[in-house]
């Protein structure tokens, strides 16, 4: 690794739940830097689980990504010529990210809705343990532990 390494900025919660999880997640959505139009997507799928699930849309929303973060995860390790699936333990920060990632994925997958309303139905089937994302979760798990075996090289 070349150079100094990024430092860790802060960032400011969310202006309408003061949460600043919400705020890296509106940060994920964004595109071209239009936070604005994240933001308006994100309140308007928040506004969408309330009406669905009558639960505040911040739990709901936790409890989505506490459900969709991964715990192990495969990485590649060449040794002795080959290369081995290595599971390894996921840090928080990077369980995050990945939960973000899987759920943006998961919803702009789905064609012919308007965001709003595809990233609503992802994070209340993510809530319950159902959907796209929660899929990719178990998919890692299952390779994480198919090759548990070289776990000895991590």
């Amino acid at each position: 690794m070349r150079g100094k390494q990024a430092p860790v900025r802060n960032i400011l919660p969310d202006p309408k739940f003061d949460s600043v999880v919400l705020a890296k997640f509106i940060n994920n959505i964004m595109t071209r830097g239009k936070k604005s139009v994240a933001r308006k997507v994100v309140y308007a799928a928040f506004a969408k689980m309330e009406e669905q699930t009558k639960q505040p849309p911040l739990t709901v929303f936790e409890a989505a990504l506490k459900n969709v973060a991964p715990v192990v995860e495969v990485k590649s390790r060449r040794v002795g010529g080959s290369n081995y699936q290595v599971p390894i333990e996921v840090t928080p920060k990077r369980r995050q990210a990945l939960a973000f990632r899987w759920i943006i994925n998961a919803a702009r997958s789905k064609k012919g809705r308007p965001m709003a309303i595809k990233l609503a139905e992802e994070l209340v089937l993510a809530s319950t343990g159902q959907g796209d994302a929660m899929k990719k979760k178990l998919d890692v798990h299952r390779m994480a532990e198919a090759n548990r075996a070289f776990a000895h090289f991590a």
